[in-house]
């Protein structure tokens, strides 16, 4: 097995992703004003550039979640069952929510595979015999 310092953990790209839900649902319950939802949105895309590459569609659809229209890029399903008379802002705020939910889920379940590989076995036992 090998050795592990408990007093370590290393940050894992989903914990950023999970900071910047944090973040939106401070944003969220606080009337924030217009630039600092673009001081948000930028860094957002930012994080996700950096994650997937710019030319990624998490930062298509990041943007369209922006504008409260990424429903046709991400499945979400909870744009079938609102009323068409939605709050635009409100509806931006559920789609970066959900957009963001979705890509920590995604890096939790690489993140595993990830560990899983890298503390596999350290060292060789002989063949076993039968």
């Amino acid at each position: 097995m090998a050795h592990i310092n408990p007093s370590f953990e290393p940050v894992k790209r989903a914990d950023h992703f999970r900071a910047r839900i944090h973040k939106l649902e401070e944003l969220g319950h606080s009337q924030a004003d217009t630039k600092t939802w673009e001081i948000y949105d930028s860094e957002t895309e930012k994080l996700l550039a950096q994650t997937f590459g710019p030319a990624h569609r998490y930062v298509e659809a990041y943007k369209y979640a922006i504008l409260g229209e990424a429903e046709a890029l991400v499945n979400m399903p909870e744009a079938g069952q609102e009323p068409s008379n939605q709050d635009l802002p409100q509806k931006a705020i559920q789609q970066r929510r959900q957009l963001l939910h979705a890509i920590v889920a995604e890096l939790e379940n690489v993140e595993k595979i990830e560990e899983e590989a890298l503390t596999g076995e350290d060292h060789e036992d002989p063949p076993s015999l039968m």
